[in-house]
């Protein structure tokens, strides 16, 4: 196995590399030799045949988590700055995700990832060099210090927590209400307090950045995965299934939850509402409601979609509107989010949304874990 300094400097030269070829051959990238064991190394950047060069202090690191730009990085570039106004910090990194690029960004810091996600600008000499990478982290990307990510049924249920119940929280109510197990449950706040996404005072969480841990999750995670969905037609068009549904056997009505653009269409408005989501309960068979609802199955140009429901969770805090049930606000956002088209740009109309009317949607501290409410 590689030892941690043999793989930064493989990091370092990877990274050098990359940026030696995004400049091109009228420049020069020369590693010079480094005085400072506060950075991985220092480079000069000169155009050939101009005096003018720029030094750029280098930061390899394997991940760059926001909690390490904020409390590590910022402190150093301000040092930086107080020494030498004309000297740039660099990160270099396997994979940089977008909320770290934002705070970097933010602070001035110019950054390289592996991927293809630069932003380096420097005023003299003038370069400027922005370019977009990867959004989501390969597979061969190392992961950030915790191993437990936003993927998977489990971090579901504690992002749904975190966003639908204020603050404060304790790591021991959400392992209760959750019923995930209470070491799963402190490893996954260790990853999101890294990534900003909650902040703590000593064991007690006192703010959670619901809209960016949305997102987070989302990009975790597809809503049409493979072979979680079946696509269907429905003869008599969408808004007559859903005056069908009421109609339908209890055990069916109470299975059926919608999702996706139509359960956000109930907060903002959707210039094209797209196709009509169900999620379909545990305990029903997607050809069973199908045969229910009259539907015809098709490999194309599906208006109805039935979702396997990945998790009861899913349901929490539904609403029923004219006897059809509608997850909640932040489920439907996340679904959104993690959907395909249009999708996307619905969901963050949603979080707009729940942003400016938090009371719209938020629990209290009693109603955290109501059943769905009859309308």
């Amino acid at each position: 196995m590689e030892s941690p300094l043999i793989r930064e400097a493989h990091l370092l030269e990877q990274g050098i590399q990359a940026l030696d070829t995004l400049l091109g051959p009228e420049w020069q990238v020369t590693q010079r030799p480094n005085k400072s064991k506060v950075f991985d190394a220092a480079l000069e950047v000169k155009a050939e045949g101009d005096s003018t060069f720029t030094q750029l202090l280098v930061e390899a690191t394997r991940a760059v988590p926001p909690r390490f730009v904020v409390e590590r990085l910022v402190p150093k570039v301000q040092l930086l700055r107080e020494v030498n106004h004309y000297t740039n910090l660099l990160v270099i990194a396997p994979w940089i995700s977008s909320q770290a690029r934002d705070l970097l960004r933010q602070n001035g810091i110019a950054y390289l990832d592996l991927t293809g996600n630069v932003d380096i600008r420097v005023a003299r000499p003038a370069i400027i060099i922005h370019t977009v990478g990867a959004e989501k982290a390969p597979r061969s990307a190392p992961r950030e210090t915790s191993r437990t990510t936003l993927a998977g049924v489990k971090a579901g249920r504690l992002v749904r927590l975190l966003a639908d119940v204020p603050p404060p929280h304790r790591a021991t109510d959400l392992h209760r209400v959750s019923t995930l197990s209470l070491p799963y449950v402190s490893r996954l706040l260790d990853t999101l307090e890294n990534q900003l996404l909650i902040r703590r005072k000593g064991r007690i969480i006192t703010d959670v950045d619901w809209a960016q841990l949305l997102r987070a999750r989302a990009q975790e995670t597809s809503l049409l995965a493979h072979g979680s969905y079946q696509g269907f037609l429905a003869p008599n068009g969408v808004l007559a299934l859903l005056q069908q549904v009421p109609q339908l056997p209890v055990e069916y009505v109470d299975g059926l939850s919608v999702t996706g653009s139509h359960a956000a269409q109930r907060f903002v408005q959707v210039a094209v509402k797209g196709q009509l989501m169900f999620y379909v309960g545990a305990w029903l068979n997607i050809d069973d409601v199908a045969d229910e609802l009259g539907l015809l199955p098709v490999s194309e140009g599906a208006d109805i979609l039935l979702l396997n429901e990945p998790d009861s969770f899913v349901r929490r805090r539904s609403e029923f509107v004219d006897g059809v049930q509608y997850v909640a606000p932040s489920q439907a956002a996340l679904d959104c989010l993690a959907g395909p088209g249009r999708m996307p740009a619905e969901g963050e109309a949603l979080l707009d949304f729940m942003e400016a009317y938090p009371e719209e949607w938020r629990a209290s501290k009693n109603d955290a874990g109501a059943p769905p409410v009859q309308h």
